[in-house]
């Protein structure tokens, strides 16, 4: 049998003081599982029919944040999560992450406020220092669970000559 899974595409946008720009999703969305109020995810979205990886990550982060891009970024995480309470209509996520380095900015995208609620249920963007990921006590989550792991690693020991596989 085969699984049928959303593929997306994530920003880890990173500013110069190495923070991390994350979304607040809540659910009803595909990073959202049923039991969960919200969850803090890096920008990005579904793959679009005809689209390749750059080209929608290109454009949900037009979307979301107002960032363009030109140069292609490298491709530092791979995640699959096979689960029931993920992307509705599918058996789970395929999400693709690529590294951006930014100077801080305030999230302003081509949709509004308003328009990222209705359709992608965002909802707010923050910036977060690894020490407050890390040190979070409270009950929303972060995909990937662990962010703190592979966001460490990222900060020390640089990009990766290959994709790293995440789990949860």
């Amino acid at each position: 049998m085969t699984s049928h899974l959303r593929r997306s595409v994530r920003a880890i946008i990173l500013d110069e003081d190495n923070r991390i720009l994350l979304c607040r999703f809540v659910s009803p969305h595909p990073a959202v599982p049923e039991q969960a109020k919200a969850v803090w995810a890096a920008p990005g979205g579904g793959i679009e029919p005809g689209e390749d990886r750059l080209t929608a990550l290109r454009r949900e982060l037009r979307e979301e944040t107002g960032l363009a891009i030109s140069a292609d970024p490298p491709h530092v995480w791979h995640q699959v999560v096979v689960a029931a309470d993920r992307a509705p209509g599918f058996d789970g996520i395929i999400n693709d992450y690529f590294l951006i380095r930014a100077n801080h900015f305030q999230p302003c995208g081509e949709l509004t406020d308003d328009q990222l609620a209705a359709e992608e249920n965002l909802v707010a963007f923050r910036w977060w220092q690894l020490p407050e990921i890390a040190g979070y006590t409270g009950s929303e989550l972060f995909s990937p669970r662990d962010l703190t792991t592979p966001l460490t690693a990222l900060l020390t020991a640089g990009t990766p000559d290959q994709p790293v596989q995440l789990g949860l």
